[in-house]
């Protein structure tokens, strides 16, 4: 749901981070499958891996939790390794997942309230100064409240309620598509949210336009905003 949006970012010369908690090794080895239950996790990275390097994901981080457990993770623990990595990498804009997790994941739940935990904490000088000055991110967003097919049209996008910025994938659909498609251990759910009914729906404009809604910090002058980074003066 953000592969246009990092893939322009980063062409416009922004330092783009990604940060995994797990390396979803709970989930589909591929139907039939392409590797080993205990293979898979190493699988998984590359092909993350692979993605972020079509998408121009310069930084990318892998926490090693349980796959589908992550709600069980200590939370001073997870506040302490996230806010070492927004002092490190001193972001202007984080995004991150609602609380909804988008589509109810457990584990995208879990890692949207430890995200924004860890935002606030970063910005508080008082909260473990051995990780560094603190970094008082500037916006933080998260999913538009509309799962891939849902709309199909720019005006249609624009339309729908929590829909604060809106950005032109056009330019980076094959990026996109070849981005979905090195995730092949995950070839059943990448055909059936993007490619399947949807996208015959849609004519295929699902691949176009990325949605998300703004959460807290510094709000889009106009909405829906183009860039995630509107109204922010120094984007760098």
């Amino acid at each position: 749901m953000l592969a246009s949006t990092a893939a322009r970012l980063a062409d416009a010369g922004t330092t783009v981070g990604l940060i995994c908690a797990t390396r979803g090794q709970a989930g589909s080895a591929g139907d039939p499958p392409l590797v080993s239950r205990d293979a898979l996790p190493a699988v998984r990275e590359r092909e993350l891996r692979d993605a972020c390097a079509i998408l121009g994901i310069e930084l990318l981080a892998l926490l090693d939790h349980q796959d589908k457990h992550l709600h069980e993770a200590d939370p001073d623990a997870m506040r302490e390794v996230l806010v070492a990595h927004i002092r490190r990498q001193r972001p202007t804009v984080v995004l991150s997942f609602d609380p909804k997790g988008v589509s109810g994941h457990a584990d995208h739940q879990a890692i949207g309230r430890f995200a924004h935990d860890a935002v606030v904490a970063a910005a508080d000088a008082r909260y473990a100064p051995h990780l560094g000055a603190p970094h008082a991110v500037r916006r933080m967003v998260w999913p538009a409240p509309l799962l891939p097919g849902d709309a199909a049209t720019r005006d249609e996008f624009a339309a729908h309620w929590g829909v604060d910025y809106l950005i032109d994938g056009r330019a980076y659909r094959d990026r996109k598509v070849a981005a979905l498609r090195t995730h092949r251990t995950q070839h059943r759910s990448v055909d059936r949210e993007w490619f399947g009914e949807a996208h015959a729906r849609t004519g295929g404009t699902i691949l176009d336009w990325e949605a998300f809604r703004h959460a807290w910090g510094e709000p889009p002058p106009t909405i829906p905003a183009d860039d995630l980074f509107a109204g922010l003066d120094d984007p760098a």
